[in-house]
């Protein structure tokens, strides 16, 4: 055995080899059949060189010269002649089971025999007592495990990205395709989670003393519900900042640039602190608590990301105060016109969550601030950030650092986020918690992560073991602790995240298709969805606060990752995730250097100089995002084509990630996907998002990319893609209006946004039958094409129990009306919605009567119903009873015939808003429900809403206890209406489809 201080070179470890040609020799004259050779290299000649391979990693020359002796032997004839080699060498090394004759290949048995040892390294094992007293021989024996570990793992991708389609494929693609996809995958799965884990190893390293007891369980975790977000020990800073919020000037007169409308608080602490905790405290205190004080007229909370853009900023408090972005501005004059419009005579009141300047004279703070002082005397700002210095570039007075939480306010806090909400003895486990929440030094981000996992566990031996962990003392050591103990699956997952920018919404629905395109997520048995497993992921991840929740903006889920968590993904992912956050530089710029072995890339802003010259020479990049797309740059067709004939081995690609792009250098209305886009083979995620009313045209060969299984094209329209029956792994399509036929035999289809019923082969209703794994949102257009109830129960809709939200339009606009009544009401009479149903919508219905499934008198059906739409329904007589809907907590009238209300509302004891609207026929109101909340009359017949407003009217006594009430003439927008009485509050799928798309923007 060589030993040295130096890494081993070929030539020192040469002799080892060179005794195996020794010993073969003096058996080359032997008669030996094929299975006797077999036997004898498997269990004499390898075994020679076994010990050498459990200590060193042989140079690839090595191995094929061993090879190349084993071979010879083989194929050896009688004496010393030779014959020819029949067949390749690596095949007769394959498994049996694969068609090989099983002998053992020397390269794995080199990567399993190094690879035994990581398993000692992380387990403790006495097996390496013996090299305590060498810890750089064990800590470069790790390194060079862990390389060939990359190395086998990077083939391992080449080797599973080879598809069955082999169009050109050369001869080494046609050995690859012959392997065992499954049993490969196994292999990959174990030696990705063994690398995992050595990235982790304190050898390589990272400072960590985890015990043995500590190793993160392989198997799935127990999935925990998220604790509930609570804030301890604020109370006096918060009373300090009501009183500095509450001091109103005499005068509200608009002021001048010498004296600004508005005045600042800063507040500043370190990163993990709570601050960004506290604004949203405050901001919901003054939502919930001091509602009817009135005291802004509008609250913004703004989030600032490091390389924040002015013109984002500006967008979200548009759509703050007006309810809509107008993400269609994007000169920077027309839009600070637009702002100081929404602005003025406004009393706000504005968050400004961790900003990153340094001085007053930063260029981008100016612009920020530039239009602000349009609104009345009293406005304010609260700004968090990090350092007194930032502090002092917004706010003149005194600042205010974040103070820390006193030791009775951090145990219960951590207590909160460990236990709550479970059953066991809180006595027992408070004196240890007592013990680990001292380590942790008040750090607010280290109590709610390290609570969140041991809330995971709850076994008071487990607790111990953790309390006696030193590497708790510091913040970014105890996130790496609970970081670990997450599942292998999960963390990857995680790890993935590290490729956004810091502060990046990320949506919940973005997320899962991610990394279930990526093929991260992993399920236990064929029945399960990876989309399921991917929203446990999430959840899991936001139950120990590794993603913290942002709201329901626009009834999609968001979340976002904390800085320091961040820094953490950072450092784990390495290479892999790569970002480039070029919001500020220039055309081509890129000030760090893209590393040449990145798997995933994120590019903020979309340059086409800049992808050309740093990015298309990335050989072995999976993914590759760019989030904006400007206007006045589109992207051009050459790099596009580019992309597409270089970056081969793309799973992801996305182009304007955040449904911010514009048109490409084609004309707005038209979008060609290049021929080209066939070379990307492994294809998995295709996102074009394009502007509205764009026409999308796609290749038929596109239908060669099997391994499709999302499709995203924003708001483009797809017409007539004849070839998208051959797309046989689709799980996703994403657009305004999308023309496939022959659809139903995509039977792993899961979301499609809009199905037209046509008199033509391929879109009868008959295309929803096996399209059982719908899920979210599903629209049909065009009844009036099904002839009978036997056509219309072939759509089996009870069957597609995932459906949340269901869009039924009987009739287009120049057809309504002249429908065949009788055959509309046995139409919608088959049509009855699953039972986990909770938004229905039925436009243009003129049937004869009302299903049975409706008035409550057939069981199933959608007992769980919480909003109901009915527009335009012809049928003359009282509305239908809506007794099979007990649970309605909306209810929407709109252009209905109709000369009275449904008799039975008065049962229906969940509803909470109620909207009428261009329903003329109606004179009174029945006697409505005491829950109502929430009261909408507008645009009906003038004596019914006169009558709604004269007191002492039987028809004002109906509505008398209603909290919220709106009588007019002049329509609005349901949206307007949900923002002024926040119904979305009240019915929180009112503006969701349950997988973030705009279908009731698009109605």
């Amino acid at each position: 055995m060589p030993i040295s201080d130096v890494r081993l070179q070929e030539k020192d470890l040469r002799p080892m080899v060179s005794k195996l040609q020794f010993r073969v020799e003096p058996w080359q004259w032997r008669w030996l059949s094929k299975a006797a050779r077999v036997f004898l290299m498997n269990s004499y000649l390898i075994s020679l060189l076994m010990y050498i391979m459990g200590f060193y990693s042989l140079h690839e020359s090595l191995h094929q010269e061993i090879a190349k002796y084993l071979s010879r032997f083989f194929w050896a004839g009688e004496g010393n002649k030779q014959k020819y080699h029949m067949v390749k060498w690596s095949k007769i090394c394959k498994p049996k089971d694969q068609g090989g004759l099983g002998v053992i290949s020397s390269k794995r048995m080199n990567i399993a025999l190094l690879a035994k040892w990581l398993w000692h390294i992380e387990t403790g094992a006495d097996g390496l007592s013996c090299f305590s007293s060498s810890f750089n021989f064990v800590k470069y024996y790790c390194t060079s495990s862990f390389n060939w570990l990359r190395f086998y793992r990077d083939w391992s991708y080449e080797v599973v990205d080879v598809t069955t389609y082999q169009e050109n494929a050369t001869a080494l693609d046609v050995v690859l395709a012959a392997i065992s996809r499954w049993n490969l995958n196994k292999r990959i799965e174990k030696v990705q989670s063994t690398i995992s884990e050595v990235t982790k190893s304190p050898l390589l390293g990272t400072a960590s003393k985890s015990a043995p007891d500590d190793i993160a369980n392989k198997n799935r975790s127990r999935i925990r519900t998220a604790s509930k977000r609570k804030v301890f020990g604020r109370e006096g800073l918060r009373d300090h900042i009501m009183v500095r919020l509450r001091e109103i000037p005499e005068h509200d007169a608009a002021s001048s640039s010498a004296d600004p409308c508005y005045s600042v608080i800063g507040i500043y602490g370190v990163a993990g602190s709570g601050k960004t905790t506290f604004a949203g405290y405050i901001q919901d205190y003054i939502k919930e608590e001091c509602n009817d004080e009135k005291l802004f007229d509008t609250i913004m909370c703004i989030h600032v990301t490091e390389t924040f853009s002015v013109d984002d900023i500006f967008h979200e408090m548009l759509k703050y105060i007006t309810g809509d972005s107008h993400s269609n501005i994007s000169d920077r004059g027309a839009l600070d016109k637009k702002l100081k419009e929404a602005l003025c005579g406004k009393r706000f009141f504005l968050i400004l969550d961790d900003l990153w300047v340094k001085n007053k004279n930063d260029q981008h703070l100016e612009e920020l601030i530039s239009p602000l002082n349009v609104g009345l005397k009293g406005s304010k700002i609260l700004v968090t950030v990090r350092t007194k210095e930032a502090a002092g570039a917004l706010c003149a007075d005194k600042f205010i650092e974040m103070p820390d939480l006193d030791e009775d306010q951090y145990l219960a806090m951590f207590m909160h986020y460990a236990l709550s909400g479970t059953r066991v003895a809180l006595q027992e486990f408070e004196q240890v918690a007592r013990e680990i929440a001292k380590k942790l030094h008040r750090s607010p981000i280290a109590a709610v992560t390290v609570a969140g996992r041991l809330g995971a566990n709850p076994n008071i031996s487990f607790w111990k073991n953790v309390a006696k962990l030193d590497m708790l003392n510091y913040t970014m050591d105890a996130l790496w602790w609970s970081y670990k103990q997450l599942d292998p699956d999960i963390r990857r997952c995680f790890e993935f995240c590290s490729i956004f920018p810091r502060k990046f919404k990320l949506e919940k629905g973005q997320l899962v298709r991610l990394w279930t395109t990526q093929g991260f997520v992993k399920t236990s048995c064929a029945t399960e969805e990876m989309e399921d497993v991917a929203e446990g992921y999430i959840q899991e991840l936001v139950s120990c606060s590794f993603l913290q929740e942002k709201g329901t903006g626009s009834g999609v889920d968001h979340f976002t990752i904390h800085d320091l968590l961040h820094d953490l993904l950072v450092k784990v992912a390495g290479n892999d995730c790569f970002r480039i956050e070029n919001r500020w530089s220039k055309q081509g710029e890129c000030q760090e250097d893209v590393p040449r072995d990145v798997r995933h890339l994120f590019i903020q802003k979309y340059d086409g100089e800049l992808i050309t010259k740093k990015i298309l020479g990335l050989e072995n990049l999976r993914t590759l995002i760019i989030c904006v797309v400007q206007k006045n740059r589109p992207v051009e067709e050459k790099v596009i084509e580019s992309i597409c004939m270089r970056l081969l081995k793309l799973r992801v690609l996305a182009i304007a990630f955040n449904k911010k792009c514009r048109s490409t250098s084609n004309p707005s209305d038209k979008f060609l996907l290049p021929e080209s886009i066939t070379q990307l083979k492994h294809l998995r995620y295709l996102a074009f998002r394009k502007s509205n009313n764009c026409k999308v045209i796609l290749p038929s060969a596109l239908a060669k990319l099997l391994h499709v299984q999302l499709l995203d094209f924003g708001l483009g329209k797809i017409s007539d893609f004849t070839c998208a029956a051959d797309l046989i792994n689709l799980r996703h399509i994403f657009c305004w209006d999308v023309s496939f036929p022959n659809i139903g035999t995509l039977s792993s289809l899961q979301r499609i946004p809009f199905f037209r019923l046509r008199n033509e082969q391929g879109y009868e209703i008959k295309q929803l039958r096996d399209l059982n794994k719908i899920r979210g949102t599903l629209v049909v257009n065009g009844f009036e094409n099904v002839k009978s109830k036997e056509e219309a129960l072939e759509a089996n809709l009870a069957a597609k129990e995932r459906l949340t939200k269901l869009i039924l339009c009987f009739l287009t606009s120049h057809t309504r009306g002249n429908g065949n009544a009788e055959v509309a009401a046995e139409v919608l009479e088959v049509l009855c919605p699953p039972v986990g149903l909770e938004v229905l919508l039925i436009y243009d219905y003129n049937g004869s009567r009302y299903p049975d499934w409706m008035v409550g008198k057939l069981t199933g059906g959608p007992k769980n119903l919480k909003l109901l739409e009915i527009y335009g329904c012809s049928r003359l007589g009282p509305g239908p009873q809506l007794e099979a809907f007990p649970h309605l907590r909306m209810l929407n009238l709109e252009d209905c015939s109709w000369d009275a209300l449904p008799g039975n509302l008065e049962h229906l004891t969940s509803l909470k808003a109620l909207k009428i609207e261009h329903c003329m026929n109606i004179r009174s109101l029945p006697t409505l429900p005491q829950s109502l909340k929430l009261f909408i009359l507008r645009c009906c017949d003038v004596e019914l809403m006169k009558s709604c407003e004269t007191e002492g009217d039987p028809n004002w006594h109906k509505i008398k206890h209603i909290p919220d009430k709106m009588v007019s003439g002049r329509p609005h927008s349901i949206y307007h209406i949900s923002r002024m009485f926040r119904v979305s509050a009240l019915v929180p799928t009112l503006s969701t489809s349950g997988d973030g798309d705009t279908t009731d923007e698009r109605r």
